[in-house]
């Protein structure tokens, strides 16, 4: 059975790689082109492009701009596909060339569908506390992440689970599915089961925006988002040091009960040593490790020793500032 895998990210290159380990036969794949990355601007092959450059022989590779433009149509036809496969790609696949491959073209998404349609369902199901999540295999169809549902598994979400913990383990988890469904399609075209429209969510793309800590929020609330966008693009907040205003990431925190306070006070004002501890909407939070901008990761008591605490304040609120 021919192949053609769409990706782009490590998510995506990690399931290519375990598939060709598996002697999936892939005779071409699509990726979004290379983009600039760091300081000097060098274009750097996207991760999936990496896995596919490192076989011998090198798989054939196109990187358009927008795969559904008319040039690319008889391109991808001349690959003579059996299957497409789409993990993570990175842009929508117009309908004219989901008709192409005569076994349809699947897709793996990282959420137990129709929950957390969308572009990031597994921050998203962290970020609103869910417990559980999972894997489907779905046909695509012209509605984003609406098709028949092929195969589903479930993963569990540990109070802890950061986003890079789940995707590594829904990863783990997708790509063992996967390949039980290209076994099944290598016997003819499984049945897919209908999703249930009125059971839907969304999961819109993760903004910096959505990041910003807001101290007036419960504290599980805060601890899930922050759990939800480690490690990118990061929970955070606005300090001041030594009368600049700075960001400040925070990267794991500890919920712990106090006694009702306003929130945004910085309940270890008085303290030497210890991490800071914020009061929030309902207990407090414990900054357990935090990244100023410009600096490396560290612990909230190593961020305050290096500082004069009384020239270190935290932008808690948009009327006030907890003094250190």
């Amino acid at each position: 059975m021919r192949v053609v895998f769409f990706g782009t990210p490590s998510f995506a290159a990690h399931v290519l790689e375990y598939l060709l380990e598996h002697k999936v036969n892939v005779v071409a794949v699509v990726s979004k082109p290379d983009r600039p990355k760091g300081r000097s601007g060098t274009c750097v092959p996207t991760p999936v492009k990496a896995v596919a450059l490192a076989q011998n022989p090198p798989l054939q590779i196109y990187q358009p701009d927008i795969v559904s433009a008319p040039e690319m149509t008889q391109i991808i036809k001349s690959c003579h596909a059996d299957l497409f496969v789409v993990v993570a790609y990175g842009e929508i696949i117009k309908e004219h060339l989901l008709d192409i491959p005569f076994k349809g073209c699947i897709n793996l998404h990282a959420s137990l569908l129709p929950k957390y349609r969308g572009a990031a369902p597994i921050q998203r199901s962290i970020i609103q506390g869910e417990i559980e999540t999972g894997v489907t295999i779905i046909y695509m169809v012209k509605k984003m992440d609406a098709g028949d549902m092929i195969e589903r598994v479930k993963v569990s979400i540990g109070p802890d689970s950061t986003f890079g913990d789940l995707e590594e383990a829904l990863r783990e988890a997708g790509q063992r599915l996967l390949l039980k469904v290209l076994h099944l399609f290598e016997q003819g075209i499984p049945e897919g089961m209908p999703q249930q429209g009125s059971e839907a969510s969304f999961a819109p793309k993760i903004e910096l925006k959505d990041c910003e800590i807001r101290w007036e929020r419960p504290a599980q609330e805060l601890h899930n988002l922050v759990r939800g966008v480690n490690p990118y693009p990061g929970a955070w907040c606005y300090i001041k040091v030594l009368g600049q205003r700075k960001r400040l990431k925070i990267l794991q925190t500890r919920i712990t009960p106090c006694q009702k306070t306003e929130p945004g006070i910085v309940l270890s004002a008085n303290e030497i040593k210890g991490n800071l501890l914020i009061a929030t909407g309902d207990q407090a939070l414990e900054l357990l490790d935090v990244q100023l901008e410009g600096k490396k990761r560290m612990s909230s008591e190593e961020l305050t020793r290096g500082l004069p605490r009384k020239q270190l304040s935290f932008t808690l609120a948009s009327d006030q500032e907890g003094i250190l």
